[in-house]
């Protein structure tokens, strides 16, 4: 079995590259297409962005828990968000609602031009960023704020991603996409979500459906 030493922050300290490989297969199964997204999950080391205690547990499909009642989301929905915001090209603005671990954050930065976060809880935003820049990414801005209002002063925005959900999109998320842009979010009650693309042309919102999913749900004020 060929290993390959991931070195930094390690949780494993030596992570099998066919550990990877397997869940790349299994995304590719699942009709994850674009090779830019498939590249990201196979190289971001997310052992990196869990607890110790279960890193082993890193590159299985699962959501697993960060604290403060938080998950990473499962790596097959991390893929699916991150080609929804990046089909057909590279967008130069983006928004991110809850950054959490850092792990969405870190598979999306690469594949846009400058990517905004915002995370309403204060330790799992210091954690977050520490690990995005110990990778060496450099065109992220985070921000300790409440999502639901978005970031204003950076608006508009090319593409929105929220990463908790949401009864009903937040309108003043809307309100900051680009004329063509695009939000991709989990809407709807635990255990009835759904994910959706809302691609905006002029005040007009064009929704797709991507499927079933599983967030946490999203929720205000910050602490």
């Amino acid at each position: 079995m060929t290993h390959e030493h991931t070195g930094g922050q390690s949780g494993i300290g030596m992570t099998s590259a066919r550990t990877r490989e397997r869940l790349i297969q299994r995304l590719m199964e699942q009709g994850i297409r674009d090779p830019r997204v498939l590249d990201r999950i196979r190289n971001v080391p997310r052992h990196q962005f869990v607890d110790e205690a279960i890193a082993s547990r890193a590159y299985e499909d699962t959501a697993l828990p960060i604290g403060f009642g938080q998950t990473i989301s499962q790596p097959y929905v991390v893929a699916r968000m991150t080609e929804a915001v990046t089909v057909g090209g590279t967008p130069a603005r983006v928004l991110e609602v809850g950054t959490g671990c850092g792990y969405q954050t870190a598979v999306l930065a690469p594949l846009v031009g400058r990517l905004y976060s915002i995370e309403r809880i204060g330790p799992l935003l210091d954690k977050a960023k520490a690990r995005v820049k110990a990778l060496g990414i450099r065109n992220v801005s985070f921000k300790h704020a409440d999502g639901a209002g978005g970031w204003k002063t950076q608006a508009p925005f090319d593409a929105i991603l929220v990463a908790a959900a949401p009864h009903a999109v937040p309108k003043q998320l809307l309100e900051q996409l680009k004329d063509g842009g695009r939000l991709v979010a989990p809407i709807g009650p635990e255990g009835k979500q759904e994910l959706l693309r809302l691609t905006r042309r002029g005040d007009q919102y064009m929704r797709e459906r991507l499927g079933f999913v599983s967030f946490v749900p999203l929720v205000g004020g910050v602490s």
